[in-house]
């Protein structure tokens, strides 16, 4: 497997790790867990972050293109009704 390969399957799995994180604290009634869950998520988008910019930067992995202002207006207005 090559280092791409490997790298984006790491931000995959972060980025389910963060989903779960959150599906966990919106559920959490003890507030010492919910704040040792809110910083175990923290921490992983910290790492999440630091890993995707070292990705962008070696060409591992391209954001997707800006959005274009008039589809952002759109958007907005629906939600604006």
């Amino acid at each position: 497997m090559q280092n791409k390969d490997m790298v984006n399957d790491v931000l995959s799995m972060l980025n389910s790790s963060i989903t779960g994180y959150a599906n966990v604290i919106t559920q959490a009634a003890n507030p010492q867990f919910r704040q040792t869950v809110q910083q175990m998520r923290n921490s992983c988008e910290t790492f999440q972050y630091n890993l995707y910019k070292t990705a962008e930067q070696k060409g591992y992995y391209k954001p997707a293109a800006p959005a274009n202002q008039n589809d952002v207006q759109q958007i907005k207005s629906q939600f604006n009704a």
